[in-house]
């Protein structure tokens, strides 16, 4: 596979997983949508994309607040927040 085809095809990954992820929060089911956020935030650190990264952290943040798994939100909070320290 080149590398182009490469590139599409973890792109429809991650749109794929962050649907699932979407979902699985829309039904509160958490402990699926962590599964399918990691896996976008995985795609996103591959991609070295840091606001997808950002954006997925903060998205895993979300659940484990609804989770009540306190430590977990906060490391990911932290995480999603990074690039804020460099804007101003």
């Amino acid at each position: 596979m080149n590398a182009v085809s490469r590139i599409k095809s973890d792109i429809v990954s991650l749109r794929m997983s962050h649907c699932r992820a979407q979902h699985a929060a829309e039904q509160a089911q958490y402990h699926l949508a962590v599964r399918h956020y990691r896996e976008c935030l995985e795609a996103a650190e591959r991609r070295e994309d840091c606001r997808a990264m950002e954006f997925f952290a903060l998205r895993l943040c979300e659940c484990y607040e609804r989770m009540g798994m306190l430590d977990k939100a906060r490391h990911f909070h932290a995480m999603g927040c990074a690039g804020d320290s460099l804007i101003g």
